[in-house]
């Protein structure tokens, strides 16, 4: 059983040491970045039981299963506690900060997750996992996090527009992922590798957008795009 934790939680502890460290100006409080992490591990079990709940009872469509019953609820649950738990602290301060906790809280998901489907299917699966789920809900929580920054600081319209990306986005990307997990087996790899490239190059753009973001710590000049 220490091997499957240990085999399950590692891949989740790199990408998040990563993330948190690519942090240009201040790292966040590790305290509260635990907290965080935390509330995705304890999100997993009420998801459990909706989603299991959901597909015991209904015929549900690969496409319905894909960007609503595992999409749509998983990221806006995530999104919520991002937005209660740390996107309304003081500790949220600059862009970047986004990025860190949505990443936190996605991972901390995916490290319970990966648990109980390594104890299941065998810890022959954890490289396979690493590279696919748990790398994916780390990417989906950048971009989520990305945009809460952008809403953080921003005002009026476009404080409503990057909230909105900051939820639409993962939910649609989630679903794509998973779509496509369902929908092709013998040549899964073929769709799953650009389809994970492009999601690394995207959120890696935000990540280094994030940090030349205007904060108190960084240049006044610095661009902000989208």
């Amino acid at each position: 059983m220490l091997a499957v934790i240990s085999a399950a939680v590692a891949p989740a502890i790199a990408l998040l040491s990563f993330f948190y460290l690519k942090d240009k100006y201040e790292t966040e409080p590790l305290s509260l970045v635990v907290k965080v992490y935390i509330f995705g591990v304890l999100l997993v079990f009420p998801i459990m039981v909706i989603q299991f709940g959901i597909t015991e009872e209904m015929n549900v469509p690969s496409f319905v299963e894909a960007f609503f019953v595992s999409g749509t609820l998983e990221e806006f649950f995530k999104w919520f506690l991002v937005f209660y738990g740390a996107y309304l602290h003081e500790e949220f301060n600059e862009p970047y900060d986004g990025i860190v906790y949505a990443t936190a809280l996605s991972l901390g998901f995916a490290s319970l997750e990966n648990i109980f489907y390594l104890y299941t299917f065998g810890i022959e699966e954890a490289l396979v996992r690493a590279l696919l789920p748990v790398s994916g809900h780390a990417l989906f929580g950048v971009i989520m996090g990305f945009y809460l920054g952008k809403g953080k600081f921003s005002t009026g319209r476009k404080k409503k527009i990057y909230l909105t990306l900051s939820l639409l986005l993962p939910i649609v990307l989630h679903g794509t992922f998973n779509f496509l997990l369902l929908s092709s087996t013998k040549y899964i790899f073929f769709y799953m590798f650009p389809f994970m490239i492009f999601l690394w190059w995207f959120a890696l753009r935000k990540v280094r957008i994030a940090n030349t973001a205007l904060t108190p710590y960084s240049n006044p000049d610095a661009k902000t795009g989208i």
